[in-house]
């Protein structure tokens, strides 16, 4: 069976665990889903079956949308509502500066991807050596954010929307806000609501064509193609 759809991924479950659960209500073993999901996290996970899968690299899937509750003046190891260390009572904060510090994280920055994430290091995610207590070294990498918005602010949870690019960490950014104002934080809830044109429908399944994004391609000699021959992959421009 070919087919694609968006799942919901809910809390407390790592994608590949989700994925399992798909599998086994379908009865369909060839199945995969992109843009993994922390166990933490919940909302869109784009799942496909069949030779479907091979068509995720063409998927129209940035920017993705997610909407982030930071705890202000609480530490955790992993950025999230565990491993807590330790909260602080703070004073509450202007919006002001909020929007100010909002507008100061757009655009591309930098970041490290915390130990507890789906990053895969040497074929594992890290937040499997995290969970042994294991320290592992994981490069700075580069994140856009496109938009932020500020949702709601009740002290000291403060609720966020990001339009942001693949491969970008949320806790990551939360740890960059606190940063800026001079606290720790960390998420107490995060929820991807879009990834680029694929949000949740109650696993509709989708028309894949509507759904891909390639690019045109033009055969630079067309004398070979009247004249039945063969052409290779060099004789297309791209």
């Amino acid at each position: 069976m070919n087919k694609i759809f968006v799942a919901f991924k809910p809390a407390e479950m790592s994608s590949n665990a989700f994925l399992g659960q798909i599998k086994k209500r379908y009865k369909n073993k060839k199945a995969g889903y992109s843009g993994t999901l922390d166990p933490f996290a919940k909302g869109v996970l784009i799942v496909a079956f069949g030779q479907y899968t091979k068509l995720f690299r063409f998927f129209k899937k940035t920017p993705k949308t997610y909407q982030a509750t930071l705890w202000l003046g609480v530490k955790s190891l992993s950025l999230d509502n565990k491993n807590i260390q330790e909260i602080k009572l703070i004073k509450a904060f202007d919006i002001k500066l909020l929007e100010q510090i909002k507008m100061e994280l757009l655009g591309k920055i930098s970041y490290t991807p915390p130990q507890f994430s789906a990053k895969r290091i040497e074929g594992k995610r890290a937040y499997e050596f995290a969970k042994r207590g294991e320290n592992i070294e994981l490069k700075s990498c580069i994140m856009e954010i496109f938009s932020c918005k500020i949702i709601h602010y009740t002290h000291p949870f403060l609720q966020l929307e990001l339009s942001v690019s693949e491969g970008a960490y949320i806790r990551s950014y939360c740890e960059l806000f606190a940063k800026k104002l001079g606290i720790n934080a960390t998420l107490s809830s995060l929820e991807r609501t879009r990834e680029g044109e694929f949000f949740y429908n109650h696993e509709k399944s989708l028309n894949v064509l509507e759904y891909l994004n390639l690019k045109p391609n033009f055969i630079k000699d067309l004398t070979k193609l009247e004249n039945g021959t063969k052409i290779s992959l060099e004789e297309l421009k791209f």
